[in-house]
């Protein structure tokens, strides 16, 4: 439990708990501060205005040459008030006192401060005073700062209490927002510790209510489901690579030993050398082909990008490979409506090898007779190129699957290839930001490529 507290000292949420909570109370202080300050000037001046007030009252019944009616209304005054929370004083020009409750000396005219020495008043008794003329006698009326700074005491206990209280409830919500805070954090950073174990199906778990840390949390799910997929992908490709690499190296053995034996007995062993040097392109060629969909995975190429119109890259490929098409007993056909392009942003190197693979696959695996046509259209914002065909296609389970490096259909795998021609063109779709999709023709298949589109440049 300790080792737990300290952790929770030493995090970043409560530390920052801590400083918006020392803010909040400090902002507290400062406007309660405000306010006392505020309520003491008013009320002095409420005082203020009730002594001159009755200073008023009194003094307006002084007539001239008529002391007596003063003296009565002085003495009436202090007669009233028994708790002496009210003094009255009327002196001569002799400082001489003629009525009241108290002898007034000393006190300026106007308003002034004073502490009284009276019998039944607390010592250290403050009072405010306002004293004037009246006719040829000396009026001071006072009224005790008791109340006033009673109340004035009310307020500060009741802002202390209410500092306190907040103090603790802020530290303590600070306290469970940090550790609410610090268990996700935690999560986190446990999912981390379980990924670099080797637990590529941890995740974050998700509160569900939409906060920052749930975005982040589900962007490194995303990152995480990303980085098992590309691990499981690299597992299933060393796997292919051993498996299918290892028909041809098996070839090759039995080739050269052919030869070596043929060298020995001194029979010729030209046929032996050209088959041996066939597998050992083809094998060079898979992994060229593996080294090449790497880089591009890597994004090396991205540098090369520039604005183009992709309708010629498709009248390009169409007019290469219309001859090879019919001399394989096919037929190839470009459908581009004139006069207009297409511009997207990419290599153009790489889209003529995506095209030339795809036409390539659709020359290699349909029988005499195929009609293959390549086509480019604009839906929106997006630059859509299509490649179909009336060929036997590919079975619904199996399209995704044909993605995969060196992943070949049972149909397929006796005709040349080394099953990563389309790995290539979904490694160049994905480094342009563009999408497949295999759709069934009925008979044939259709594969589409969405890419976004992008302003013609003005000088185009």
């Amino acid at each position: 439990m300790s080792e737990t507290r300290a952790n929770l000292l030493r995090s970043t949420p409560f530390r920052l708990a801590l400083t918006f909570a020392f803010l909040f109370v400090l902002a507290f202080i400062l406007s309660g501060a405000i306010v006392y300050q505020l309520m003491s000037a008013d009320l002095a001046r409420r005082l203020d205005e009730s002594i001159k007030e009755t200073f008023s009252v009194v003094a307006v019944t002084y007539a001239e040459s008529d002391r007596q009616d003063l003296i009565a209304t002085v003495n009436d005054h202090a007669q009233l008030d028994t708790d002496k929370d009210q003094l009255f004083s009327l002196t001569d020009a002799q400082g001489n006192r003629l009525a009241g409750n108290f002898t007034a000396s000393d006190l300026p005219d106007g308003f002034s401060m004073f502490e009284a020495h009276l019998p039944g008043v607390p010592p250290d008794t403050m009072y405010r005073a306002y004293s004037g003329m009246v006719g040829s006698t000396n009026l001071t009326v006072a009224f005790s700062l008791s109340e006033t700074e009673e109340l004035e005491t009310i307020v500060l206990m009741s802002f202390g209490w209410g500092t306190l209280f907040i103090t603790g409830l802020a530290i303590a919500g600070g306290a469970l927002l940090a550790s609410r805070v610090q268990r996700r954090l935690d999560a986190i950073a446990a999912t981390m510790v379980d990924v670099s174990h080797g637990r590529l199906d941890a995740r974050i778990p998700l509160i569900g209510n939409g906060d920052d840390i749930d975005a982040v949390s589900a962007q490194v799910n995303a990152a995480l489901v990303r980085l098992s997929a590309l691990v499981d992908g690299m597992r299933e490709v060393s796997a292919n690579i051993a498996h299918d690499l290892k028909t041809p190296l098996n070839r090759l053995q039995m080739i050269l030993e052919s030869a070596a034996d043929k060298t020995v007995s001194g029979e010729d062993v030209t046929d032996e050398l050209a088959d041996a040097r066939a597998e050992s392109l083809q094998i060079n060629d898979t992994f060229d082909a593996l080294l090449r969909i790497a880089q591009i995975e890597a994004g090396a190429r991205k540098a090369r990008f520039v604005d183009l119109d992709v309708g010629r890259v498709v009248e390009t490929i169409g007019d290469v490979y219309a001859d090879v098409a019919e001399d394989d007993e096919k037929s190839l056909s470009t459908k581009i409506v004139p006069d207009t392009k297409w511009f997207i942003h990419g290599d153009r190197d790489l889209l003529m090898q995506l095209l030339a693979n795809l036409v390539e696959n659709g020359l290699r695996h349909c029988p005499p007779g195929t009609a293959i046509e390549l086509s480019v259209a604009r839906q929106a914002d997006r630059v859509l190129i299509e490649v179909c065909d009336n060929g036997p296609g590919i079975p619904a389970e199996e399209r995704e699957k044909v993605f995969q490096r060196l992943y070949r259909l049972d149909s397929s795998r006796t005709t040349p290839g080394s099953g990563l021609g389309l790995s290539l063109v979904k490694a160049v779709a994905d480094l342009h930001g563009a999408t497949i999709t295999l759709e069934d023709r009925n008979p044939g298949l259709a594969v589409i490529i969405n890419f976004p589109a992008v302003r013609a440049p003005a000088a185009a």
